[in-house]
């Protein structure tokens, strides 16, 4: 993997998301309350909703629009909701967020 490093793991609150412009669209970087990091689509597939501006529990984003709840970890919908939103390779090492370059720049991605 070919790792890109966009940050340091303070520029993100605990329990919240930083959005990263990429050339197939947005990303939202996840921090969870256990200071995990986790990179996913930024769109809600249901209405569109910002997911970088949803709320973060435990390894999970609620979207600010609907109230839909997605796993970081594999993107599913939680509960009777149905979707999936797609996930990204992302690591924190020595402090810093690196997200997995080689699955974006596949994606043409810059």
């Amino acid at each position: 993997m070919s790792w890109i490093d966009i940050g340091h793991i303070d520029d993100i609150p605990l329990r919240g998301a930083r959005l990263v412009k990429t050339h197939m669209g947005c990303l939202a970087v996840f921090r969870t309350g256990e200071a995990e990091v986790f990179a996913a689509s930024d769109s809600c597939p249901h209405r569109g909703g910002p997911l970088s501006e949803g709320i973060v529990h435990d390894r999970k984003v609620t979207c600010p629009l609907h109230n839909m709840v997605f796993s970081l970890e594999t993107g599913e919908a939680q509960g009777a909701d149905e979707g999936r939103i797609e996930t990204f390779a992302a690591r924190v090492e020595q402090g810093r967020i690196l997200l997995d370059g080689t699955l974006i720049a596949a994606r043409g991605a810059a």
